[in-house]
């Protein structure tokens, strides 16, 4: 392996935490700009009002990157399981704004991030992921801490 190649290798393993913190950030930010915002709208109006915004953005990076060409390279598997994927972003979504209508932000923000427990479990299940101490220990401290933030 080159030093070129090398040094692509170390920024690929490096930025995937940039990028994770930064959806971190724009999470956080989402929630309390949701929150502000939902007052006196229907929670299903402002979800539909966001996802207009994010599927404009979206198609927006497509087109600006020129990727847009890679549709009729997607298998049917991917499309199929890219569109069950829409859907549950788009009922957690629904569910996530009428959650912030009714209850404090502070205390639906950790439940809805109980949804990385879920995932790690469903990745050991479905993915066939290994399970290790880190996780197991992780997972429980998130568990914990979501129970304690909200009760």
């Amino acid at each position: 392996m080159s030093i070129v190649q090398c040094r692509i290798v170390q920024y690929n393993n490096f930025m995937w935490i940039i990028f994770a913190l930064l959806s971190a950030v724009f999470a956080a930010l989402t929630s309390i700009l949701a929150k502000i915002g939902i007052q006196n709208v229907n929670s299903n109006l402002a979800t539909a009002i966001r996802t207009i915004v994010v599927l404009i953005m979206a198609w927006g990076i497509v087109f600006i990157t020129g990727k847009q060409g890679g549709i009729a390279d997607i298998s049917r598997k991917s499309l199929l399981f890219l569109v069950l994927s829409g859907i549950a972003t788009g009922l957690s979504w629904l569910c996530y704004y009428r959650a912030l209508q009714l209850g404090e932000a502070s205390k639906v923000m950790p439940v809805d991030k109980f949804s990385l427990v879920i995932g790690m479990v469903l990745a050991f299940i479905v993915l066939k992921e290994v399970i290790t101490i880190k996780t197991i220990i992780g997972g429980a401290l998130i568990t914990i801490g979501t129970f304690v933030l909200i009760l």
